[in-house]
C-alpha cells in the first residue's frame, strides 16, 4: 500500500480500544494489582434504571462493535510509554499491560433485543483487573448505539413500512456518524448515507445531489441534465431549491416518465408531497417516488403518515437519539470471591443508586404470542444451575465471549441484518401500544427474583 494511502487508514479507520477510556480504570488496576485484589473472579453487569423519557421499551444495539475493539484490546508501545510518563501506573501494572489479553466470558441480550428497566444486558465475567478495564468503553459503545436504534426504531415503526434512510453524518462527531449509521440499520433503516459506514458493514449507501449542485449550475434545467447524465434517469432530483412546481415540471421533461423520484427538503412537506404527487402523476411519472428530508423525528414522520410520501431521511434527530443522546446504562459489579475464595453478592445501598446484587438470568413471557413480563433472577451459580423457568419464557441471554473466545458470529454484516430481523421479531412481540409516541410506562413490567444464597 503507498505510503499516503498507508496514513489515510491510520487516520481515518484506526483508533485506541485500550486508551478511549477513563484514568480511574487503570489506577483501579494499579492499586488492587498491589494488594492481590486484581485476580478475584467477579461479575459485572450491564443495566439501565429507567428508560429516558417518553419512551416504552429500549433497544440494545452495539454489541457487534463492542466485539470488533476487544480482538484490538492490546497494548502498543506508545500507549504503554504514555502511561508509564504520565504516572498514571507502576512498573509491575506496565509489565501486566504488556501480556493482557481478556479471557473472561460474556454474554447478555442479543443485538436488536428490546430492553426494559434492570433488564441485564451484558453480562462480563472475569478477574476484577480485566473486567474494570472495559467499562467505559463497554459503556460509551452500547450507551451511544442503543440510543441510535431506539430512536431509529421509534421512526421505523412511525413510517409504516417506508423506508427510511441515515443522512445524519454531518450533524454529529465523525466516529458517532459511522456508528449511529450501523445502529440506524439494527433499529429498522435500510441505508446510510456515511460511506465509511456502508464500506466498513457492507451496507447500502444512498445519496445524490445537494442544493449547491443545482447553485453551481447555470440553470436548474442543466444541473438536472448533468445528474441524469451522471446518474441515469433512476436518479432521485432535489426539486425545492427554487420554485418546486417549476422543478417536478423541469425534471420531467428532463428525464421522462422514467424519473426515479425527487426530493423535498423544506416546507410542509404533507401538503407540498401531495401536491407533488398529483404533478407527478398528471405528467405521467406514475412511478417516480417521493422522499422528504428536512429535520425529521418520529413525530413528524407519524404526522406525515397519510400525505403519498414514500421514502425518509433522516439526520440531527437519528444521530443524536430524538433527544435521548444517551440510555443512562452501567456497569456494576454484582458479585466477586472472598477471602475464602467462594463467590459472593456485592451491591451499592447508595440513595436511589442501589443495585440488586448476584448475577441475573433474563427470561421474558408470554401470552397469546405477546410478551406480558421480564422476569431477572438472581441468585448463586448453583441455585440459578437449577431454576426452571415458565412455560413458554423465552431466555434472552446468549453468549458472546467464552473464555476469551469471540464468536464471530455476531459481528459483520451479517449479524447487523439478523440484528435487524430479531428486533423486528422482538418488537412484533410487544403490545401495541410499545409504537405509541405518547408518554407511558414500560410497556411490559420487570419482575426481579431473588434466590436464597
Amino acid at each position: 500500500m503507498p505510503a499516503a494511502s498507508q496514513r489515510r487508514r491510520q487516520t481515518v479507520l484506526d483508533y485506541n480500544a485500550p486508551l478511549m477510556t477513563d484514568m480511574y480504570e487503570y489506577t483501579m488496576l494499579d492499586a488492587t494489582l498491589q494488594d492481590g485484589t486484581a485476580n478475584r473472579d467477579c461479575v459485572f453487569e450491564v443495566f439501565t434504571r429507567h428508560l429516558p423519557q417518553n419512551r416504552r421499551y429500549g433497544v440494545l444495539a452495539g454489541t457487534g462493535r463492542l466485539l470488533e475493539a476487544l480482538k484490538d484490546f492490546h497494548f502498543a508501545e506508545d500507549d504503554l510509554r504514555f502511561l508509564a510518563d504520565r504516572h498514571i501506573v507502576n512498573k509491575s501494572t506496565i509489565d501486566y499491560l504488556e501480556r493482557f489479553e481478556f479471557t473472561g466470558t460474556i454474554r447478555g441480550y442479543r443485538e436488536g433485543e428490546v430492553y426494559f428497566p434492570d433488564s441485564p444486558v451484558l453480562q462480563v465475567e472475569g478477574k476484577f483487573g480485566e473486567c474494570t478495564l472495559l467499562e467505559t468503553l463497554i459503556l460509551s459503545i452500547l450507551n451511544y448505539d442503543s440510543a441510535v436504534a431506539a430512536a431509529a426504531s421509534r421512526m421505523t415503526s412511525a413510517a409504516k413500512g417506508r423506508p427510511c434512510m441515515d443522512m445524519g453524518g454531518r450533524r454529529t462527531n465523525e466516529w458517532a456518524a459511522v456508528a449511529a449509521a450501523r445502529a440506524s440499520i439494527v433499529g429498522g433503516f435500510r441505508g446510510t448515507a456515511n460511506l465509511l459506514a456502508a464500506k466498513l458493514y457492507d451496507l447500502l449507501a444512498i445519496g445524490t445531489a445537494a442544493h449547491a449542485f443545482t447553485l453551481v449550475h447555470d440553470s436548474e434545467r442543466a444541473a438536472f441534465e448533468s445528474q441524469i447524465a451522471a446518474l441515469g434517469r433512476n436518479t432521485t432530483l432535489l426539486v425545492d431549491t427554487y420554485d418546486i412546481e417549476q422543478a417536478v415540471k423541469l425534471a420531467v421533461e428532463v428525464a421522462g416518465p422514467e424519473l426515479g423520484g425527487v426530493r423535498i427538503d423544506s416546507g410542509d412537506l404533507a401538503s407540498l408531497a401531495q401536491r407533488v404527487r398529483n404533478q407527478l402523476d398528471a405528467l405521467g411519472a406514475t412511478n417516480t417516488k417521493i422522499t422528504v428530508t428536512n429535520d425529521l423525528d418520529e413525530y413528524a414522520i407519524a404526522s406525515l403518515q397519510t400525505a403519498p410520501v414514500d421514502s425518509y431521511g433522516v439526520g440531527t434527530q437519528l444521530v443524536t437519539g430524538s433527544g435521548s443522546p444517551t440510555c443512562s446504562m452501567v456497569y456494576k459489579l454484582v458479585e466477586r470471591t472472598g477471602d475464602d475464595g467462594r463467590m459472593q453478592p456485592v451491591a451499592k445501598k447508595s440513595k436511589d443508586k442501589a443495585t440488586v446484587p448476584g448475577r441475573k438470568l433474563a427470561y421474558r413471557s408470554y401470552e397469546y404470542s405477546l410478551a406480558e413480563c421480564e422476569h431477572v433472577v438472581s441468585g448463586p451459580v448453583a441455585e440459578l444451575d437449577c431454576f426452571e423457568p415458565g412455560d413458554g419464557w423465552r431466555n434472552l441471554l446468549v453468549d458472546f465471549v467464552d473464555h476469551g473466545q469471540i464468536d464471530d458470529a455476531y459481528t459483520g454484516h451479517d449479524a447487523i441484518m439478523d440484528a435487524q430481523k430479531h428486533h423486528a421479531e422482538a418488537l412484533a412481540e410487544l403490545p401495541i401500544t410499545a409504537q405509541s409516541l405518547m408518554k407511558g410506562d414500560p410497556v411490559i413490567p420487570t419482575q426481579m427474583v431473588t434466590l436464597p444464597w
